[in-house]
């Protein structure tokens, strides 16, 4: 229940290292945006050198042998520094807005 309230009113995941509860946390979120459970919010993955082998991996194994869309891997974004955080998050609601795109209303509905 936790994680769900937790991802039902993010308006932004920022993922930092962290274990296998992170990566559980991470997945659960990559999921319900992929399957359009959960409008798409902006994902970010801080220090790409921690993160850097698991992306590789998502793009050598899951994209590669169709697991995954290789689309799925724009669902989420790799930075290093603070300012690349909010610089993300501002580019991706000044574009949008914080509601729901018209697709995304009608895709929850559908649920």
């Amino acid at each position: 229940a936790r994680k769900v309230m937790f991802v039902k009113h993010a308006a932004a995941y920022v993922v930092m290292p962290g274990g296998f509860g992170t990566l559980d946390e991470l997945a659960e979120i990559l999921t319900l945006v992929q399957t359009g459970k959960s409008p798409r919010i902006p994902i970010l993955l801080v220090d790409s050198t921690f993160w850097s082998g698991l992306v590789d991996w998502l793009r050598a194994s899951m994209a590669a042998q169709g697991t995954i869309d290789p689309d799925d891997l724009d669902l989420f974004s790799v930075v290093d520094k603070p300012e690349q955080v909010l610089e993300a998050i501002f580019a991706h609601y000044e574009g949008r807005g914080f509601e729901p795109s018209r697709a995304e209303r009608e895709k929850l509905l559908q649920l």
